[in-house]
């Protein structure tokens, strides 16, 4: 090879090799600290091990004992699939007539998204103590809101109740979430022609008819991705349920009445660090909890997503 054709191909190649190598810090990072844990946790839901003695191998007999021989996944999953139906379809309601309702108004509008948006980055911590406080049983403020107008003769163990746990976590996750949903429906609205509307309008379209005909299915889009993203974090819940029950009084109760709170993320928790330390089968759960979300996602996607964007 000439020394001309060597120069030649260092300048071919030197410039091409720059992104590769301002690339490769995060791709190592990435690989050492994401890719690595999650082929490794793979590896282990293979294994029986308590993180102290000898793994011993048993290939998927974790998986089959955890969809075949474990009442409380079962009923996790029941729990997390109730909750998520109590509380999708009531944030996508309220935060699309919500965020209609703010789009339109002249004046004030700032106040209520300011106002609405304040809980969706309050601390879990913190909504926690709340509704733990608002729904206590001697001295929450719903029972004595409730027995002071006559509809309750006593309080009402709202937070010992199997329904009445599922439905307070489903209104803290509705609390929560009410207004992002709300920012995004309006960011979606901001992006509609008025043209669309002024049209509407000369046809003699109207208020609820204009709403329904035409803002719903212009915003189709964005009702795809809340709804989506809202199944993926639903699958995910823990935080809402861990900290009604979780000890903020001093006494930690891991489930709930009769584990009518338990979700899967919480039951992975405590078969991890909390009950137990099984960590194969901890990796299983959290293995059946991915496909999970990736077979939720999808239904949910092909669901709600336009005809056309179905391929």
């Amino acid at each position: 090879m000439s020394v001309s054709s060597a120069v030649s191909r260092k300048r071919k190649w030197g410039p091409r090799m720059w992104p590769y190598l301002f690339s490769l810090p995060f791709v190592l990072t990435y690989a050492a600290f994401q890719l690595y844990p999650v082929i490794y946790s793979f590896v282990l839901s293979l294994y029986d091990w308590n993180g102290i003695s000898d793994r011993s191998f048993i290939g998927f007999k974790n998986y089959v004992q955890l969809w075949t021989n474990d009442p409380l996944f079962i009923k996790s999953l029941w729990n997390t699939l109730i909750m998520m139906g109590m509380f999708i379809p009531v944030t996508l309601i309220l935060g699309l007539t919500l965020a209609y309702w703010t789009f339109h108004l002249v004046r004030g509008k700032n106040l209520i998204q300011t106002i609405n948006v304040l809980p969706y980055i309050t601390t879990p911590v913190a909504i926690g103590f709340i509704f733990s406080y608002l729904f206590d049983w001697q001295t929450g403020l719903v029972n004595l809101f409730l027995t002071k107008v006559g509809i309750l003769e006593e309080g009402f163990y709202w937070l010992q109740d199997e329904w009445g746990s599922r439905a307070i976590i489903a209104l803290m996750v509705v609390w929560r979430n009410l207004g992002y949903f709300m920012i995004i429906y309006m960011a979606g609205m901001t992006i509609i022609p008025q043209d669309v509307y002024e049209a509407a309008k000369v046809d003699g379209s109207t208020g609820l008819h204009t709403f329904r005909t035409i803002t719903m299915p212009l915003l189709r889009n964005i009702t795809v991705f809340l709804v989506v993203t809202s199944v993926i974090s639903g699958f995910q819940l823990f935080d809402e349920p861990k900290l009604l029950y979780g000890g903020w009084s001093g006494s930690a109760q891991v489930g709930g009445p009769d584990n009518s709170a338990l979700t899967i993320i919480w039951k992975f928790v405590d078969e991890s660090f909390i009950s137990n330390t099984r960590f194969g089968y901890a990796s299983a759960i959290a293995y059946s909890l991915f496909l999970l979300i990736l077979l939720f996602s999808i239904a949910s996607y092909r669901l709600t997503a336009p005809k056309e964007d179905k391929r």
